[in-house]
């Protein structure tokens, strides 16, 4: 096998055991397992299970992120197209933590929040670097100020609900929530400060 298709068969592997059992009840033996090489050949091509982690939600969110941005929205308001985009950017992170890390990991393991922090970072950049291909919103003056500004205050609620919610529903309800009470407020401070 070529290394592409080996990494492939690794991440395919550790996708489907992911979703189905969670990040932390499964084993790299078990990915191994489930792409029929080696457990020695998993570490050749990754530092760790938590890198295999990793690497599937980047190419996850890449693709996920390049889809909202690309999608054509018949939204003429400014404010309506952003908050759709944070939306749309929030749940794609509740699909990450409710798919493949698990939201009991989550609350109980401090690797999994500094993974976690680590990741919404990465996120944050590739939302800001995706942001500046809408022409729209690209105009306004201090344009990267303002959208960091938008993302960070979003993707710290967003990311506080993993850790504060007792339930799936928490979650839930706590989204509901962002998007009615929290998300116009920052979308009107991001474009009107």
């Amino acid at each position: 096998m070529e290394a592409e298709k080996i990494k492939d068969s690794i991440k395919r592997a550790a996708q489907e055991l992911f979703r189905k059992f969670g990040y932390h009840k499964t084993s790299v033996n078990e990915i191994a397992k489930r792409a029929k090489i080696a457990k020695a050949t998993i570490y050749k091509y990754f530092d760790s299970k938590e890198h295999v982690l990793h690497t599937l939600l980047m190419d996850y969110i890449r693709v996920s992120v390049d889809d909202l941005i690309s999608t054509n929205t018949s939204e003429i308001d400014e404010e309506a197209h952003l908050s759709n985009l944070i939306m749309k950017t929030c749940r794609l992170s509740y699909t990450v933590c409710n798919e493949f890390i698990g939201w009991d990991f989550i609350r109980e393991s401090t690797n999994s929040q500094d993974f976690l922090k680590n990741l919404s970072n990465e996120l944050e950049e590739l939302l800001l670097a995706s942001f500046n291909r809408l022409k729209s919103i690209r105009q306004m003056d201090n344009f990267h100020q303002r959208m960091r500004f938008l993302i960070k205050c979003s993707k710290n609620i967003v990311f506080s609900f993993a850790f504060t919610s007792v339930s799936d529903s928490d979650v839930r309800k706590n989204f509901v929530s962002f998007q009615k009470e929290i998300l116009p407020y920052l979308v009107k401070a991001a474009i009107t400060i």
